[in-house]
């Protein structure tokens, strides 16, 4: 592969990462008046990867989804303020995917409306056809989005509070060995570490990683 193909994937995960913090920033300056921006903070750090990929999955521009993530998260914030959720009504998982759903079909219409307004119509059959499933009431595209970026997101969030609380080798031979499931014999020797390091990495950060799990899914509850 060529120099220049290999930093592709680097630069776009640099974009998303200066993204993210720029969007971060900014949601938390629109809450300055709110009180416990730690715990929304955490709110933000634990669901924005979600919503941002299933808004990119819709359809949507980069840009789009990070617009799309500030925006469902602050209607949640204000609906929370208002005591809006009943989880007598639904999961919490439910009306996450519905806040975000109408914030991904705010943008598609923005964008419609911005096209129009420049006199270029509306004439990408694809992404109309995309926008067109996600508002149909019947249809289950952005459900079955959802759901597979739900799971991907708890494990990765789960994940990231695990890091936070072991050694930096501990969770690279945990990484390696349980995660990208290497060989144990192959992370002995990419890591120069002995095979009882393995193991006893894969016990105690796997032991963290359980309780945070239990703990995210407490949350959600």
């Amino acid at each position: 592969m060529a120099d220049d193909e290999k930093e592709k994937p680097k630069k776009k995960d640099a974009a998303i990462t200066q993204a993210y913090a720029k969007t971060r920033k900014s949601l938390i300056a629109r809450l300055d008046n709110w009180e416990d921006q730690k715990t929304w903070d955490e709110f933000y750090q634990t669901y924005w990867r979600l919503i941002y990929s299933v808004a990119i999955k819709a359809g949507l521009r980069p840009e789009e989804a990070f617009d799309c993530v500030q925006e469902t998260i602050l209607s949640i914030a204000k609906q929370s303020k208002k005591k809006l959720y009943d989880p007598d009504q639904g999961s919490f998982k439910t009306w996450l995917m519905n806040m975000t759903r109408w914030r991904i079909n705010d943008q598609f219409r923005k964008r419609k409306k911005d096209t129009a307004m420049v006199g270029g119509g509306w004439t990408d059959d694809r992404k109309t056809a995309i926008i067109d499933r996600i508002e149909d009431p019947n249809g289950d595209v952005l459900s079955r989005l959802w759901n597979v970026e739900w799971k991907k997101n708890i494990a990765d969030a789960a994940l990231a509070r695990v890091k936070a609380q072991v050694s930096p080798k501990q969770y690279q031979i945990f990484d390696f060995y349980v995660v990208r499931q290497m060989d144990a014999q192959e992370v002995q020797e990419k890591l120069s570490v002995s095979m009882a390091q393995v193991y006893l990495a894969k016990h105690r950060v796997g032991a963290v990683l359980k309780k945070e799990l239990a703990k995210l899914e407490d949350e959600i509850d």
